[in-house]
């Protein structure tokens, strides 16, 4: 096992390629795939990242290895702990369970019931809460304070993003074409930050572009009004997306991302319904987003060679949207 340094600036070029190799005991190489249906409705070509076949269903997998072995021994004989509704979730509790130390993991009482049961299977202590920030924030205080676990943020934690970021980097590294665009979806940010920073340093000319529901459009506001901005509601399908920008991956989507797109939540619905048909693959809504915004605004990416990354397959199936 390699351990880390703790990063305490946005990861550079170097840190990515040790993070890569650092996690490959915990994560699978996800493939890329095309669908030619796909490219003709889009007028694009779309190669797909396809995180929904990565341990425990989603790239999560990455930022909270990269994030656990840049504890000390100690911190992390104590356990990991975090608040999630739930990929983050599993993903730091099967971190834990390779790693050989507990989890405790807080959730919303609301989270999708398959997401509960997976960090329940992983053999983690669930702590649930009221779905509200500050009810998340309290509830996770509580746990720390009884067990002394290291806390592992979700998205607003530099070896996060630095773990994120590998997904853009396979992908880049595995794409025969010269990708001109990187689609993340944009929740706290996480994805969307390492994203950014793969295409900086790995790729010869692809910009990184977000985007997410218009009803919490936080991130596009924020990257508007050069501050962060703040949802007044989590309503959306995309489970993944509801949460606001943290200050770390604020700063490096300001600085590297030049734009991001919103979609609505009928369109979010018809992407990833579009793709369960055409690519026979499950999707959650969070990762239909990228896909949604192709279609919205064809303008943008007619012609060109764009990457999208599928983040996660963690559907509630006695719950689908269509």
């Amino acid at each position: 096992m390699i351990n880390l340094n703790p990063l305490t600036e946005a990861p550079n070029q170097a840190d990515l390629l040790l993070t890569h190799e650092a996690i490959q005991p915990f994560i699978h190489r996800t493939p890329i795939m095309r669908n030619a249906s796909l490219d003709a409705m889009a007028g694009a070509r779309l190669i797909f990242k396809c995180e929904n076949f990565q341990k425990i269903g989603a790239f999560k997998m990455r930022g909270a290895a990269s994030a656990a072995l840049r504890l000390t021994e100690e911190e992390r004989a104590r356990g990991l702990s975090t608040h999630s509704s739930g990929n983050h979730a599993q993903a730091v509790a099967l971190a834990a369970k390779t790693l050989g130390v507990p989890a405790y993991i807080v959730m919303p009482h609301d989270a999708p019931k398959v997401k509960i049961a997976a960090v329940e299977g992983y053999g983690a202590s669930v702590t649930f809460c009221v779905n509200t920030p500050a009810d998340r924030q309290k509830a996770l205080e509580e746990v720390v304070a009884e067990t002394g676990a290291a806390f592992i943020h979700p998205f607003d934690d530099y070896g996060v993003v630095a773990g994120q970021a590998t997904s853009a980097m396979e992908l880049i590294e595995d794409t025969k074409e010269v990708l001109d665009i990187i689609l993340s979806p944009v929740g706290g940010g996480g994805l969307m930050s390492g994203t950014a920073l793969a295409a900086r340093y790995f790729s010869i000319q692809a910009e990184a572009w977000g985007a997410e529901p218009e009803n919490v459009d936080d991130a596009a506001r924020s990257l508007a009004s050069g501050q962060i901005e703040h949802n007044e509601t989590n309503f959306t399908v995309a489970d993944g997306l509801r949460t606001n920008l943290g200050a770390k991956t604020f700063a490096i989507i300001h600085k590297r991302v030049p734009k991001i797109l919103v979609v609505s939540e009928e369109e979010i619905v018809t992407a990833m319904r579009h793709i369960w048909e055409r690519m026979k693959i499950i999707i959650e809504p969070s990762c239909a987003v990228p896909f949604a915004a192709v279609l919205r605004y064809p303008e943008l990416f007619a012609g060109k060679n764009v990457g999208i990354i599928l983040t996660g397959g963690n559907v509630d199936l006695a719950k689908l949207p269509f």
